[in-house]
């Protein structure tokens, strides 16, 4: 008798962990919007925007995501006689975008531009929370180059470290995925506006807060 209980009771525990591991993997597939849980390590230099979304590409694959038009949340400038500037809010498609958890962020530009985005919402492809502020080590700095709306910023300093091609000489415009900084008590954008870089360097980046990390977005 206590055999049988306890087979019963293995193959119900195996079952449950079944029914969560399916779940889990139905988030994953689902999951249109995530932070890199890892920046590319060689500062803001991504190999461009096709760099960006490779690596957001390559991450979301790793974690089970069956979507394939991913697009990192970057702006990028004009270049003299060449390329016409790009804004975030323009190459991550229409919505609506949930995290790895299931749970929506926002139902479309607009309202991802509005809404009141938090920490336990915005997590990595793995599901997990990103480091922010009063964690070891804080890691809240998003690569954005944008302004709260998610467009470039006209300006004459450099606020995309070259269009995201450069390691070291630079600076980029950064945002707080936890909400806290500068912006924090005027709006509610500060996870894509909040501060420069002090340069555009690995270094440097994680010296005040950041690990080269950004947001991805499926397109699709």
């Amino acid at each position: 008798m206590k055999a049988m209980l306890c087979s019963s009771v293995l193959a119900l525990g195996a079952l449950l962990a079944g029914g969560v591991a399916v779940h889990a993997q139905q988030a994953n597939s689902n999951m249109s919007f995530f932070i890199t849980s890892a920046g590319k390590g060689d500062g803001a230099n991504l190999g461009g925007l096709a760099g960006a979304d490779a690596h957001c590409t390559s991450l979301a694959k790793a974690a089970g995501s069956t979507k394939t038009n991913w697009r990192a949340y970057l702006s990028t400038t004009p270049v003299q006689g060449g390329a016409a500037p790009i804004d975030a809010r323009d190459r991550i498609g229409k919505g609506p975008w949930v995290n790895a958890k299931g749970v929506t962020i926002a139902r479309n530009v607009d309202d991802l531009h509005s809404a009141k985005l938090t920490k336990d919402m915005l997590l990595n492809e793995k599901g997990a929370l990103v480091n922010g502020a009063g964690d070891t080590p804080n890691t809240h700095d998003m690569l954005t180059g944008s302004d709260t709306a998610g467009r470039y910023l006209p300006i004459s300093a450099d606020t995309t470290c070259k269009n995201w091609t450069s390691n070291g000489e630079g600076s980029a415009m950064l945002g707080h995925h936890d909400g806290k900084g500068p912006n924090a008590n005027r709006n509610f954008s500060s996870w894509n506006t909040a501060h420069m870089s002090k340069s555009c360097s690995q270094p440097d980046l994680v010296a005040t807060g950041g690990a080269g990390q950004f947001y991805c977005f499926a397109a699709d």
